[in-house]
């Protein structure tokens, strides 16, 4: 269920005020090898996962990146080059990247045989398998940095959740991805001072992701359909809940951020314009969802990918004595500025959360438990597909306790994936009065 504002509030302080006091369990363990070195395993090889190894590696702390696993051996070599390549670039130590030949796994199973390599575990895989793996590297007790969002659907978040209680229990640190949690203009006064009622109750919020889209890669000769899909995972909800869910989660998460709540039910409609080939998918390119808080409150959402149309990309608020018009800046009615954050300095986002996560693995500290939240907003952006696919208003409830899992009978190249395309080559699309998503 939502937590109200005060479950929230409590739950939020007793979380800040553990994590300022040194737990003794962890340093049992904390580095496997009982030395001060830190091994990271890293599951997910694409960009993401080599920018965030990188970053990882880019740390104060004795860190080394011990061990790999990627669906493709193609992706793990291109990664270990990169992060090679970037270790040289930033003149770090080479030795940091310490991965023989007998820890690079290759194939669905590969994330079972890294875990147990390592005490920290960066999982970088399309969403669709980050359940799984969260699940299993809290059941090994390693500290974790997740990507976001961490599901495709209800049964995944349900998952996490369960993960996530048993990580508290075990004092296992939670990084998740929504770096915005990570960045001083953020962070530095402007959801805190909304918190407060600087600018009254929050009556409205307005969350965007607008942008041109992602990449496409072309259909090759001898593919099966697993491995097509899986080398275009944005485009197929198994793998990546489409992009309100895959990008749009960060700005729908800054939403229930500064609300202090999760919302009770979403409308809206969506679907494809520009971006409506056979290489596209499943997916929409564009959704507008209405989001209704318990207090009454909405929160209207935008994200698409059309080429060549504006782009914005931001969050803002209003509220019954003044306005947030972009992070970072807060005004009151009259135009008075409360609050105007220049971010040029800051640091970078996406490297604090390895700086920060990193430091208090090597101080034995329990610190950080994003995937609560990260899962309930990821929850938040699944409710706003339902909508749009569905054309119906979804409660929390309803998304919360769908059954619809939507991942593969089995895990094999050579096994068919959860959708095939239509004889014409295009895939089945969503259609909004007809299609049922719970």
């Amino acid at each position: 269920m939502p937590l109200d504002r005060r479950s929230f509030l409590q739950k939020t302080t007793a979380l800040a005020a553990a994590g300022l006091a040194i737990v003794p369990e962890l340093s049992a363990r904390a580095h496997i090898t009982g030395s001060d070195v830190i091994r990271v395993g890293l599951i997910g090889c694409g960009g993401r996962g080599t920018g965030a190894a990188t970053q990882a590696l880019s740390t104060e702390q004795n860190v080394q990146l011990v061990a790999m696993a990627d669906a493709f051996r193609d992706r793990l070599d291109q990664a270990y080059d990169g992060i090679k390549g970037q270790l040289a670039e930033n003149e770090l130590d080479a030795a940091r990247l310490n991965v023989p030949e007998e820890h690079k796994f290759v194939g669905f199973d590969g994330y079972k045989k890294v875990i147990p390599l390592v005490d920290v575990v960066v999982i970088a895989t399309p969403p669709g398998f980050r359940p799984m793996h969260f699940e299993e590297a809290v059941k090994a007790d390693k500290q974790i940095f997740m990507e976001k969002p961490v599901a495709v659907d209800a049964p995944g978040v349900r998952r996490v959740l369960k993960a996530a209680e048993e990580a508290k229990r075990k004092k296992l640190n939670v990084v998740v991805g929504l770096q915005r949690h990570y960045q001083d203009k953020y962070t530095q006064g402007w959801v805190d001072m909304m918190q407060n009622g600087a600018i009254g109750d929050i009556t409205t919020s307005y969350v965007y992701w607008n942008s041109g889209g992602v990449w496409v890669r072309p259909r090759q000769a001898g593919q099966t359909e697993m491995e097509y899909q899986m080398r275009n995972w944005y485009y197929f909800n198994w793998l990546c809940g489409d992009h309100i869910n895959e990008q749009h989660i960060h700005n729908l998460d800054v939403g229930n951020w500064v609300k202090q709540d999760y919302p009770k039910e979403a409308s809206g409609y969506g679907g494809r314009h520009m971006r409506n080939g056979k290489e596209h998918g499943e997916i929409f390119d564009h959704h507008a969802v209405e989001y209704t808080y318990a207090d009454g409150s909405r929160m209207i959402s935008q994200c698409r990918h059309w080429n060549g149309a504006s782009t914005k990309v931001t969050e803002e608020f209003q509220g019954t004595n003044g306005s947030a018009p972009a992070p970072g800046k807060l005004l009151t009615k009259s135009g008075y500025a409360l609050l105007d954050h220049n971010d040029r300095r800051d640091p970078n986002p996406y490297q604090r959360e390895h700086d920060l996560l990193f430091k208090a693995v090597a101080d034995r500290e329990y610190k950080y438990a994003d995937a609560e939240n990260a899962a309930k907003s990821t929850l938040t952006a699944i409710m706003g597909r339902m909508a749009t696919y569905s054309g119906q208003v979804i409660t929390w409830d309803e998304a919360m306790n769908s059954d619809l899992d939507l991942s593969p009978a089995t895990y094999a190249f050579d096994a068919p994936p959860p959708i095939l395309p239509l004889p014409s080559g295009y895939y089945p699309v969503p259609v909004p009065g007809e299609t049922k998503v719970k």
